[in-house]
C-alpha cells in the first residue's frame, strides 16, 4: 500500500516484536495448573483487570466504523448505551457471586446446578458464543487492505499470530499483552480525532455538515431492530470474558471497581470511535464502509502517525482474538473434552485446552469464510445462542435449591436455541424476518416459558 512508508512499517514491526517478547519470552510456561493457566492464579490486579476487559470488548472495531459510516449515531445506541447498563448490573449483582462460587468457568455453574449433560451442552454453545471468528475476519480484512494479499491468507496469518503467544502463557499472556494494546488503541484514536478536527473542523461543525439521517437514533432502521440489540447486550451476563476476569480478580472488590472504571473507559472510547466514523462520512467517499477507519487514516494522517494509528486498530482487534481464542479453547478443551473423558481429580486439562486452541482456530476460520460480515456474525451468534444461556445461567447464581431434572434442564438450554436458529433459517430463506419478528425474540419467549413452568413446578413441590 503506497501510503504505508518505512516508518509506519517500523512501528508495526516493533508492536509485533513487543507482543512476542511479552507473550512468549517474558512468561514461563503457565501449564503447571489449570487455575494458573486459566485465571493466572486468581491474582489479577485492578490495572490489569481494566486493561484486559476494556481492550477485549472492542474487537469488532471495523464493524463499529462500518455501522457509523452507514447509520451514524445509531452505533452508540446499539453498541454502547445498553452495554453500560448491563455491565453496571454485572458489577453489582453477578461479579460478587462469581467469586463466592469459586468456579473456573460458566459451564461449571451449569454442571453444578443442572448436571453433567447440561454442563457439556452449555460449553458447546459458549464455544461458539466466544468464537473469535468476527474478529479474525476484521483483522484479515485489515491485513488484506494493508498488504494486498488474498483474504484467505490474511485470515490464516491473523489466526496464527494472534494465538501463538497464548499457547505458552495462557491468561497471563493475554493480560500482559492487553496492557500494551490498551495504550495503543486509545493513542491511535485520539490522534485520528485530532487530525480530523484539524482537517475538517470541530465536532460542532461536523454535526452541522453530515446528513440528517446520520443523526437519527434509529439510523433508518425499525425500532424492533434497534431494540433487539438492547437484548443482545444481555450477552454481557453470559460473556465468558467478563466471567474469566471477575473469577481471576484478586478480590470481589477488585472485580466490582474494575467493571465500574471500565465503563468509564468504554464511554470515552465509544465517543472517539463514533466521532471518527462521522468524520469519515464527511471526509471520504467509499463503497467499503468496513474500511472507513483505515481509509480516513490514509486520507489525513502523516507518515509515522498513520502507522501508529493502524497499529492501534490491530491492537484493538488482536486483544479480542487472543482472549476469545483462549476462552473458546478452555471451554472446548476443559469443559467438553476433559469432562467427557471423565478425568481423575489430579489430571491436568491444560494439554487438552491447547488442543482446543488449534481446533477453535480452524473453526473460527470456517465461520469467518461462511459469514463474511463482522456485524452479521455478531448479530447471528448473539440472536441464536443468548436465549438458551442467559436465564439458566442467572438462575445458577441465585437459586441453589432449584428442583430440576437433567433432561428438563438440557431442554431449557437447547430448545430456545433451536427455535431462534430455525426462525433465523426461515428468515434467511424469505429474505426478511419471519412474521416480521427478529429471531432473538421467539427464543427468549420460549426460555421465559420454561422458567415459568419450572417456578410453578418447584412451588408445587415437584
Amino acid at each position: 500500500m503506497s501510503h504505508f512508508h518505512f516508518l509506519d512499517w517500523a512501528i508495526l514491526a516493533a508492536y509485533a516484536a513487543g507482543l512476542i517478547w511479552i507473550g512468549i519470552f517474558r512468561l514461563k510456561d503457565q501449564s503447571a495448573s489449570q487455575e494458573e493457566f486459566i485465571l493466572s492464579g486468581r491474582r489479577l490486579s485492578l490495572g490489569g483487570f481494566v486493561a484486559t476487559l476494556v481492550t477485549t470488548w472492542y474487537g469488532a472495531i471495523l464493524g463499529v466504523g462500518e455501522n457509523t459510516f452507514l447509520y451514524g449515531i445509531q452505533t452508540w445506541l446499539i453498541f454502547a448505551l445498553p452495554y453500560y447498563g448491563f455491565a453496571l448490573g454485572y458489577a453489582i449483582w453477578i461479579a460478587p457471586k462469581i467469586r463466592e462460587k469459586k468456579f473456573l468457568s460458566i459451564p461449571d455453574h451449569f454442571r453444578s446446578t443442572y448436571g453433567e449433560n447440561a454442563g457439556i451442552i452449555s460449553a458447546l454453545f459458549i464455544t461458539f458464543l466466544a468464537s473469535p471468528a468476527p474478529y479474525i475476519l476484521s483483522m484479515g480484512i485489515l491485513l488484506q487492505f494493508l498488504f494486498g494479499i488474498t483474504l484467505g491468507v490474511a485470515l490464516l496469518i491473523s489466526t496464527i499470530f494472534s494465538v501463538i503467544y497464548v499457547w505458552n502463557g495462557g491468561f497471563s499472556a493475554v493480560v500482559k499483552t492487553d496492557i500494551l494494546q490498551f495504550i495503543l488503541m486509545f493513542v491511535g484514536f485520539f490522534l485520528l480525532i485530532g487530525f480530523s478536527w484539524n482537517e475538517f473542523g470541530s465536532p460542532a461543525v461536523l454535526i452541522n455538515s453530515i446528513p440528517e439521517s446520520h443523526l437519527d437514533p434509529l439510523g433508518g432502521n425499525t425500532a424492533q431492530y434497534v431494540l433487539v440489540w438492547f437484548f443482545i447486550a444481555a450477552w454481557t451476563f453470559v460473556d465468558p470474558g467478563f466471567y474469566q476476569r471477575c473469577a481471576a480478580a484478586k478480590s470481589p472488590e477488585t472485580a466490582k471497581k474494575g467493571l465500574l472504571i471500565s465503563i468509564g473507559f468504554w464511554a470515552v472510547f465509544d465517543c472517539l470511535t463514533v466521532l471518527s466514523g462521522l468524520y469519515a462520512v464527511a471526509l471520504i467517499q467509499t463503497d467499503q464502509p468496513l474500511l472507513s477507519f483505515p481509509l480516513l487514516g490514509t486520507h489525513i494522517l502523516p507518515i509515522g502517525i498513520f502507522g501508529l494509528f493502524i497499529t492501534g486498530i490491530l491492537a484493538t482487534i488482536m486483544s479480542t482474538i487472543d482472549s476469545l481464542s483462549l476462552i473458546s479453547a478452555i471451554t472446548f478443551g476443559r469443559d467438553i473434552l476433559w469432562r467427557i473423558q471423565r478425568p481423575q481429580t489430579n489430571s491436568n486439562p491444560v494439554p487438552l485446552v491447547r488442543k482446543g486452541l488449534v481446533i477453535i482456530s480452524f473453526l473460527s476460520l470456517f465461520l469467518a469464510f461462511a459469514v463474511p460480515s463482522v456485524v452479521g456474525l455478531f448479530y447471528i451468534i448473539g440472536s441464536v445462542l443468548i436465549p438458551g444461556l442467559i436465564l439458566p445461567f442467572v438462575i445458577t447464581l441465585w437459586n441453589e435449591k432449584i428442583s430440576l431434572s437433567e433432561r428438563l434442564a438440557s431442554l431449557w438450554i437447547v430448545t430456545p436455541v433451536g427455535v431462534s436458529l430455525g426462525w433465523f433459517g426461515i428468515s434467511q430463506l424469505s429474505g426478511q424476518p419471519f412474521m416480521g419478528i427478529e429471531p432473538f425474540y421467539p427464543g427468549m419467549v420460549i426460555s421465559f416459558l420454561f422458567l415459568l413452568f419450572i417456578i410453578i413446578r418447584t412451588n408445587n413441590g415437584h
